[in-house]
């Protein structure tokens, strides 16, 4: 509650604004809103998101942020009236790719909606990405070949899953198993079926309830150079999945 109350009078100072106005804005009494400022009421669920939707910060950041050190400014806007996923941009506005380290990867189901523990991670630049957060996610074990033990996989941050395409890469961040990257299809709207190209590894599903993030593949960074030798099985997922870029791409130019 402190963290809550913390944030209120800081967004408040922030706009120079009387209680009674914002209390007004809310549609509550001014004695009501100074109990949340001074951290001796909780608000119900109503009057939190209109507060939210007030200052445009979401839910969680308001109850677990301490907004007093982070650039509300420099955070991500996603959707109407609200603000998420922390980030880092340049003195231009571009933004700064944060490397999710193997040491931090651990930690990063915890940390990935901390302002401090984003702010933490090393950065990098790609001009060539295009639109769109960027992170960069390593990769360990032999699930998706032919990346390897070292290479860290770039990514696109995805805010809804229906915007997951069915056959594509994407890191996933559940609950369970932390950062995974699989090869993904909608089992239909409440849930997930995560893919290997490795074979030898079952499918498995996670319903939407578990996920945290997802983060579209954008390019990878490799540290070997050693030759790669495809399986069968490989070289047929790699055919499928340039046959099914060849059609959005047919699709796009038909409809321009």
């Amino acid at each position: 509650m402190a963290v809550f109350a913390g944030n209120l009078r800081y967004l408040r100072g922030k706009k120079e604004l009387s209680q009674q106005k914002i209390a007004d804005a809310l549609r509550i009494s001014r004695g009501q809103y100074q109990k949340y400022e001074d951290g001796d009421s909780e608000a119900p669920y109503q009057v939190l998101i209109r507060i939210s939707k007030y200052y445009d910060v979401t839910t969680d950041l308001l109850l677990t942020a301490d907004l007093t050190k982070v650039t509300l400014e420099s955070m991500m806007a996603i959707g109407q009236n609200r603000m998420l996923l922390p980030i880092t941009v340049d003195a231009e506005n571009n933004d700064r790719i944060e490397v999710v380290t193997h040491t931090a990867k651990a930690g990063y189901r915890s940390g990935y909606a901390d302002p401090e523990f984003i702010g933490s991670l090393p950065q990098i630049s790609l001009s060539f990405l295009g639109a769109g957060k960027h992170r960069a996610f390593p990769v360990e074990g032999d699930s998706m070949p032919p990346h390897e033990d070292g290479s860290f996989i770039v990514a696109k941050y995805v805010e809804k899953l229906g915007d997951i395409l069915d056959g594509k890469t994407y890191i996933v961040i559940t609950k369970e198993d932390g950062i995974v990257y699989k090869r993904l299809n909608k089992n239909g709207k409440n849930s997930l079926l995560l893919n290997s190209d490795n074979t030898f590894y079952e499918p498995y599903t996670v319903k939407a309830s578990e996920v945290l993030e997802v983060w579209e593949y954008v390019c990878n960074i490799g540290r070997s150079d050693r030759k790669t030798e495809f399986s069968p099985d490989q070289v047929t997922s790699l055919l499928m999945e340039m046959r099914s870029e060849l059609r959005e791409v047919k699709a796009k130019m038909n409809n321009a």
